[in-house]
């Protein structure tokens, strides 16, 4: 899973209607002695003249930030992180929990304490939401907090806050399922093509081939965000397995009846909003779009991704740079070296580093076992704990998936070639198995694959010593 931004000019064709709209709001709350931002934000906290009035100030406090540069707005939100909690009225909400005698006393004291803990800024913080596009405003200031909070610990503390209500207003229960197509709005079209950032859409015409009878895009929106997408996934229906992204975007393919299709390949997840990370809709984007292809198509059988292996180069370079021992193993080293004179780690080097190497049928020969074996232990083997090191892997695994099948060759694209030397994963969703599935990786860190993936990983490499305990078989592969 990726993030993107807007393109350029949607965007500022909506922050000029934005601050428009805003402007006129704020006209209404009329001249102020002091218009400092502190002084705004204490209007709005006070809440003077009603609903009303209170949502032009808020307006006009959204306007304001709009108008500044990235240090003014900095400044804007240092001083809104500074209306925090009452420091004596939460020590005294606190002593008064210690002297509670008995539960219903102690109940209300703690009642009490969490009243004194809520800082002012939260609902001013809300009061944004009551402005037009006031959400989609909230979510674009979060995004510039997480931009700049690890160095101020005042904006780290308003974006925890921020993160807190957007978790809670962007529940995948308040959520629609969408389904985008040609006949889309062209706005939204042209957000799909700024938003796609697994593999870029090079032009109108590749995208109308994405979104054709044999291929599906669904989107989770907020009814307070409509017309923008938060998250959305492009799906190929397909016969088999498909083992090249390639050969899913040719726009020369010739067209498959949907009703002939046995297979869905989800191969491209794009989130939309930068400022939503760390609040997760995949798994559930997934499952979703699975139950609906399931009541469209009853011929579906089969629900996978062709997903990338974005850590894989990044992980393995550097061992191959210091010639660590134990990477290759004898037979992957004498098929390099016959390919490519020097040591092997050096041949590895060499043909990953050639231009199109895998057209090359006796440098692909030589890699391919090296690279097959490498992927697969970097997927199952490597990681921060329970926790698979590749991304992708670990968004996928989390999800209930099953590694079903690495390829190689299977992404060409430069992007492809230096993250992942042209390897790409299908990961298999059951839907009768995700909850098990999910469970082995979230609760002991088991990482599903097929037996075809396990002979993979069977071949031993001196590194790492013996078979992982962290993955566990799960049938034939197809």
């Amino acid at each position: 899973m990726s993030a993107a931004v807007a393109p350029p000019g949607l965007f500022d064709r909506a922050l000029k209607r934005l601050a428009t709209v805003w402007r006129e709001m704020a006209a209404s709350v009329g001249a102020e002695e002091d218009d400092s931002v502190e002084a705004q934000i204490r209007a709005c906290l006070n809440a003077r003249g009603g609903e009303v009035s209170a949502r032009n100030r808020a307006a006009k406090l959204a306007e304001t930030y709009l108008s500044l540069d990235s240090p003014g707005r900095r400044d804007l939100l240092r001083t809104l992180a500074g209306f925090d909690s009452d420091p004596d009225a939460v020590a005294r909400a606190y002593e008064a929990v210690k002297q509670a005698h008995d539960p219903a006393e102690r109940a209300v004291a703690q009642a009490d304490l969490r009243r004194a803990l809520e800082p002012p800024r939260l609902r001013l913080l809300t009061q944004f939401t009551s402005i037009p596009d006031g959400r989609k405003f909230l979510v674009d200031l979060r995004e510039f907090l997480l931009a700049h909070r690890k160095q101020d610990k005042l904006l780290a503390a308003l974006e925890a806050d921020l993160r807190g209500l957007l978790a809670a207003w962007f529940d995948i229960g308040f959520l629609e399922l969408q389904r985008i197509d040609w006949a889309s709005p062209a706005a939204l079209l042209e957000k799909l093509v700024g938003y796609e950032a697994v593999h870029e859409i090079r032009s109108w015409r590749d995208l109308k081939n994405r979104l054709d009878s044999d291929r599906r895009c669904y989107a989770f929106f907020h009814p307070r965000m409509p017309g923008e997408p938060l998250i959305f996934v492009e799906v190929a229906l397909v016969k088999g397995l498909a083992g090249s992204v390639q050969q899913l975007l040719d726009e020369k393919a010739p067209l498959l009846d949907p009703r002939e299709a046995d297979t869905a390949i989800f191969y491209s997840i794009s989130n939309c909003q930068r400022g939503l990370a760390g609040i997760s809709f995949g798994n559930f984007l997934i499952k979703r779009v699975a139950e609906e292809l399931s009541g469209e198509f009853r011929n579906l059988k089969t629900f996978a991704t062709l997903s990338p292996i974005p850590g894989f180069r990044r992980w393995l370079d550097p061992k191959l740079a210091a010639e660590q021992d134990g990477v290759l193993n004898e037979s992957e080293a004498a098929a390099l070296t016959a390919a490519v004179p020097g040591t092997p780690a050096a041949a590895l080097r060499e043909i990953l580093g050639r231009r199109g190497w895998w057209r090359d049928p006796v440098l692909a020969r030589a890699a391919e076992p090296a690279l097959l074996r490498l992927g697969a232990h970097y997927l199952l083997r490597e990681g921060n704990g329970k926790r698979a090191l590749d991304p992708v892997a670990h968004f996928h695994l989390s999800n209930g998936a099953r590694l079903e099948r690495i390829s190689l060759g299977a992404d060409t694209s430069e992007k492809g070639a230096k993250a992942g030397a042209t390897m790409m994963v299908n990961y298999l969703y059951d839907l009768g198995k995700i909850d098990d599935w999910h469970e082995d990786y979230a609760g002991e860190g088991k990482r599903n694959a097929s037996s075809q993936v396990r002979r993979l990983f069977g071949r031993q490499w001196s590194m790492g010593g013996s078979q992982s305990a962290m993955f566990r078989s799960s049938g034939a592969s197809t």
